[in-house]
């Protein structure tokens, strides 16, 4: 059923209540927080790659209580084994029975805390849930529950001893952004409450869990137009055309900007998405996602570079007589 006017007025209302709550945590980063959301909402995944004490950890906290779900974090290390992150089945000697523990992995906001600190192993066994949404061990499936979402983070400062996320593995994540610094008038307000520094524990929940699903559920109708299928699919066409790129966006790039626009748009509450919709995501959505070739990476080219020009030479299409 597609979603209507009414429908589009309350997600938008509900969005921004989740991000008023959020923001009460995380000052003067409304924007990386509605990101983060339609990240959510559209059931994918964030990459942060940031410096250390940026507030990536308050982030993935202060969504978790304000949708009322569990968070858990992971400290990736190099030995770290795929089985702290999913679980393990153990033999309870008391009732002759194999019991399966579970691993941080089950909760909604799950931070994977320097993703590129752990073998590629681990990675794929944290990528493989994030991918399915459930796990398999001993032959035995365990769903994750829904919301779920995992906040990656990279360290861009130091990279003795990492392993880089292969362009395969970036391409599972929705969306790739930074928190950053905050502003002036933030870090005064950040200093002044330095003797109470985690804002999340004085935090309320907004709305349950089983309502962000029914959320995620009713923007799935959300509407597109077959004219910005078509627009998306020349920007990605375009991005695989370019001088500069040895590898352009991929299908599920393209799906994935779909998604994150059906809720973008719902978060300003219209039932029916635009072209601006597009241009306001296709960066935070693509860019991790191209690859360049050596010789533009080497003469300082940027993905973004690559998106800008894609922008400059396919139309955006004129919507008529959308909307509910």
């Amino acid at each position: 059923m597609p979603m209507t006017a009414e429908n589009a007025d309350w997600f938008q209302q509900t969005f921004t209540q989740l991000t008023d709550n959020i923001g009460r945590a995380l000052l003067g980063k409304t924007e990386v927080i509605r990101l983060a959301l339609v990240t959510m909402l559209a059931e994918g995944h964030l990459l942060l790659e940031d410096a250390p004490g940026t507030g990536k950890t308050a982030l993935a906290r202060a969504i978790a209580a304000t949708v009322q779900g569990s968070n858990s974090r992971i400290q990736f290390t190099p030995d770290l084994l795929p089985s702290d992150i999913t679980g393990v089945t153990m033999y309870d000697q008391r009732t002759s029975t194999w019991e399966f523990h579970k691993g941080p992995v089950f909760a909604s906001i799950v931070l994977a805390d320097e993703i590129n600190r752990a073998s590629p192993k681990t990675q794929s066994a944290l990528l493989e849930v994030m991918e399915e949404g459930r796990i398999t061990v001993d032959g035995v499936r365990h769903d994750v529950g829904r919301p779920f979402m995992v906040v990656a983070t990279q360290n861009p400062v130091e990279q003795a001893g990492t392993y880089r996320l292969p362009e395969a593995q970036l391409d599972r994540f929705l969306m790739k952004t930074s928190v950053g610094y905050p502003d002036r008038e933030a870090a005064r307000e950040i200093l002044s409450g330095s003797a109470h520094p985690d804002r999340t524990q004085a935090l309320s929940p907004v709305i349950s869990a089983e309502a962000v699903a029914q959320m995620i559920d009713l923007v799935r109708e959300n509407h597109v137009d077959h004219s910005i299928i078509d627009y998306v699919h020349s920007l990605t066409e375009a991005t695989r055309d370019d001088r500069d790129t040895a590898l352009g966006v991929s299908t599920r790039g393209a799906i994935a900007l779909v998604r994150a626009v059906r809720v973008f748009a719902a978060a300003h509450g219209r039932n029916y998405a635009t072209p601006d919709d597009v241009k306001a995501l296709i960066g935070p959505v693509w860019c991790h996602r191209l690859i360049l070739t050596p010789e533009a990476d080497f003469a300082g080219t940027t993905p973004e570079a690559v998106i800008g020009r894609a922008l400059a030479t396919v139309p955006a299409p004129q919507l008529r007589g959308v909307g509910a």
